[in-house]
């Protein structure tokens, strides 16, 4: 089967390909090399996966729902579709640029065979695709599970509520998973040796694309809808979810494309490049190609490893949850969720060091012990982080309770002073955290003596440490992204039970209930069923951000190591500099210049997406207020024709701010790597450190500037809850200082935050190639020129970004 499908793939690849000039070459025959047969057999586990994903998507869909939720689930899908439509266009015009880079280096630079060259486009857009079908299976997962969740909560069983949005996760992160997994497995194994690296970092950019697109403009879209919903609870003193308000559908369609179309987006892309970035490192810094084999393996094997236990870990846990819960009348939904993850931590450390054991002993010493306890260095981080991410954003934290404690006396200001508290505090707890997992990563290198594996590049095993954290995050990533799944599920049942009018004549959808369904629906606990499970929603959403933001800064520093023996190998090549430590260290001015960069491109861009959701939230309340119909004699049911207005409305700023987000990153990247060329009319040679120590500044600056805004986020946001749910104070002057306080955080969380994770990861990748343009022998002595003209460029979409985005009177004839 193997051959076959090796002869198949091959007859579809022109001949040109197998006289590739690709740098990054993967080991003669690995295709055939005995120590890769077991990869075959992923693609069984690949298979499995999708049936596993295939059959929860089933069993979620056949559950039953009355028909006015089924009514407002589809309402709110189409709604979905239509952005998504739209976002898939958009998406095609950012590609154009992407597209034209990759030609310009392969093709014209580095001279590469036309047909060669088209691959690696042809994985580029398959990286696109990828993003964009995993957010589109996503979406529609989880507007099955909204209503049927929602219609659950009549049932007065608890556990249901857990098991449906649980269930719609953990088929949307198995799908996801296997999906990458399938993918990088056809470049790994039948992509021709001497084009296989070109075709992981083109397969890479490109996903990483489409997540940068899809997670920034559903981040501002669906923070506008947000707050143009949850402002009419205080100016009108109208109920949550209020079908009369138009923003409320939009809502319900941004918490999909701000918390499911964007974090899926992001979890395919996180998954794929922490890979490509290893899978760079083991083919530059190792030399011998029987390590090499054998290493690839490894990886590999990691990888598959992790969608078998997290599918054991789900059913144990699911069996320990009904054991405990199938009889209880009410649960802390945070406790089985909690289970999840660390029964799957568990699993994946026990299943690493048997697995490394079996593949790589041969490699002689002890590195097989070395390696597993550096990867599992990762995976007890990915448990271990939400741990301390819950002690700043849980309803039970005492942060969170001091928010709505300090915003009874207080009101807004202080709940906002509160919350920035809770941020500061959880990113340096959160930062801590790194700095142990990482640190003890490094000392394991040390102890195994990893460095023998890297010949003459030992120095930076380190490095490859580091990268490993990152990847054992991802271990357990199917979970990950369940439990992140989890949060926009319970979110939108809320807003479904309301849409759906169902308790405005209980008598007759009782009657339609019990003669349909078989069962007399409770109405006293539906509500606090689904508000309960909303906060533990809204804290596991929150425990993801950090996990995610971690890999992508670990991750991020491996790749940046290619970059760098690129650098090396120009300036030893043509410049008679022995090694890249007389430039690239810190005594060099351009590596604080670099800093002071990376710092200025973090707090723009912050400030860019947050003035984004500002200027089009103030368009849609303006829109809202306007338009929203609260006389005695208004229909109660929503106005599809006014919530899909807001709707236009939110689609319309989101793309505004991305294009201006987009074209400054895309120009800065390639502006600041030319103005680094060693021919640089600003520094000569020394400059090279320049683009080097932008990229680092920008993963560290963006990894506490991610995790500050997402814990202070989660804490106004839980706050709310608390009040709403266990203070029971809807409508009263503390409710009012939560909501406000909510508003601040959520382009916070769901904006800014979550959106730094594939900047910083598109920049590093973007930025290899940009370097490689910058330092090629054909452009170098031209590039600091072309590199002012793209700053320049650059600085003017930072300048469009809030003068061009600036918020109108609509009091204004």
């Amino acid at each position: 089967m193997r051959k076959i499908i090796s002869i198949l793939l091959s007859l579809a690849l022109p001949a040109s390909l197998w006289a590739s000039e690709a740098d990054l070459k993967m080991p003669e025959n690995f295709g055939s090399d005995p120590h890769t047969q077991i990869l075959y057999w992923g693609f069984l586990v690949v298979v499995l996966g999708m049936l596993f994903g295939c059959y929860q998507f089933m069993k979620v869909r056949k559950l039953g729902a009355h028909k006015s939720m089924l009514e407002i689930g589809n309402v709110i899908f189409k709604t979905c579709s239509t952005y998504l439509k739209q976002q898939g266009k958009f998406l095609a015009v950012l590609f154009l640029f992407i597209g034209l880079a990759v030609l310009l280096y392969f093709k014209v630079l580095d001279n590469m065979p036309l047909g060669n060259v088209l691959v690696i486009l042809g994985w580029t857009v398959v990286g696109v695709l990828g993003s964009y079908a995993v957010a589109w299976y996503g979406v529609r997962m989880n507007t099955y599970a909204n209503a049927r969740m929602a219609f659950a909560s009549l049932r007065r069983k608890p556990l249901a509520l857990l098991n449906i949005p649980l269930t719609a996760g953990m088929s949307i992160g198995v799908v996801l998973i296997c999906v990458e997994l399938v993918l990088m497995l056809a470049i790994l194994l039948f992509v021709p040796g001497d084009l296989a690296g070109s075709c992981f970092i083109g397969f890479a950019i490109g996903e990483s694309l489409g997540a940068s697109a899809l997670r920034i403009a559903g981040g501002i879209f669906t923070k506008i809808a947000d707050i143009g919903s949850d402002l009419m609870k205080v100016v009108f003193k109208i109920g949550e979810d209020d079908p009369r308000n138009p923003g409320v559908i939009a809502d319900c369609t941004g918490d999909n494309a701000g918390d499911s179309i964007g974090p899926t987006a992001d979890g395919f892309e996180t998954y794929g490049v922490t890979g490509v970035a290893l899978v760079s490192f083991i083919l530059l810094a190792i030399k011998d190609p029987a390590v090499q084999v054998q290493m690839l393996v490894w990886i590999f094997v990691m990888r598959i490893l992790g969608v078998l236990t997290s599918v054991i870990a789900y059913y144990v846990n699911n069996a320990i949850s009904k054991a405990k819960y199938s009889h209880a009348d009410d649960m802390d939904f945070e406790k089985p969720l909690t289970c999840l993850v660390w029964i799957t931590s568990i699993l994946s450390i026990v299943a690493t060091f048997v697995a490394s054991y079996f593949c790589i002993k041969g490699m002689g010493g002890y590195y097989w012990l070395g390696l597993s306890c550096v990867i599992s260095c990762g995976t007890l981080g990915a448990a271990l982080i939400p741990e301390v991410t819950k002690l700043y954003t849980s309803p039970t934290a005492s942060h969170v309770k001091e928010v709505v404690n300090t915003s009874r006396q207080g009101g807004a200001s202080l709940n906002i002073l509160s919350g920035l508290v809770s941020g500061n505090f959880g990113s340096f707890w959160t930062g801590f955290m790194f700095f142990l997992l990482m640190l003890v990563a490094y000392l394991f290198a040390l102890q195994f003596d990893l460095k023998e594996l890297f010949g003459d590049y030992g120095s930076y095993s380190a490095i490859f440490a580091f990268g490993l954290v990152a990847f054992g995050m991802l271990g357990m990533g199917p979970v990950t992204i369940a439990v992140d799944s989890y949060g926009p599920v319970t979110d939108n049942a809320q807003s479904v039970y309301e849409l759906s009018l169902i308790e405005d004549d209980k008598t007759k959808a009782e009657a339609e209930i019990e003669q349909e369904f078989g069962f007399k629906p409770d109405w006293e606990k539906a509500k606090h069923y689904l508000e309960a499970n909303d906060g533990a929603g809204n804290t596991f959403k929150a425990t993801a951000k950090p996990v995610l933001i971690g890999t992508a800064v670990a991750g991020a520093t491996t790749m940046i190591f290619s970059l760098i023996l690129m650098i090396q190998q120009t300036l030893q090549a043509s410049y008679n500099i022995d090694s890249a430590k007389e430039v690239l260290n810190l005594l060099n001015p351009y590596a604080i210049l670099g800093f002071i960069l990376g710092g200025c491109v973090v707090y723009w861009f912050t400030g860019s997406s947050m003035q984004a959701v500002t200027t089009g939230a103030n368009r849609a309340v303006a829109f809202i207020k306007d338009n929203i119909k609260l006389d005695a004699n208004a229909p109660k049911k929503a106005d599809i024709s006014k919530s899909q207005e807001v709707v236009k409305i939110c689609t319309e700023y989101a793309q505004k701010g991305m294009i201006n987000i987009f074209i400054s990153i895309f120009c800065f990247a390639l502006g600041f790597a030319c103005l680094s060329s060693p021919e640089s009319i600003i520094g000569g040679p020394n400059a090279t450190c320049l683009f080097i120590s932008y990229l680092v500044s920008i993963a560290v600056f963006g990894l506490f500037q991610a995790v500050f805004m997402a814990d202070a986020g989660g804490a106004w946001d839980n706050a709310k809850k608390i009040v709403e749910v266990d203070l029971e104070a809807k409508g009263t002057p503390l409710h009012d200082a939560t909501v406000v306080g909510d508003t601040v955080g959520d382009p916070y969380k769901d904006t800014s935050s979550v959106a730094l994770n594939p900047i910083i990861k598109f920049t590093t990748l973007f930025g290899v190639l940009a370097m490689e343009i910058a330092i090629s022998d054909s452009f170098r002595d031209v590039a600091p020129y072309f590199g002012i003209a793209f700053v320049l460029i650059g600085l003017y979409f930072v300048y469009r970004s809030f003068y061009k985005m600036m918020s109108k009177d609509h009091n204004k004839d």
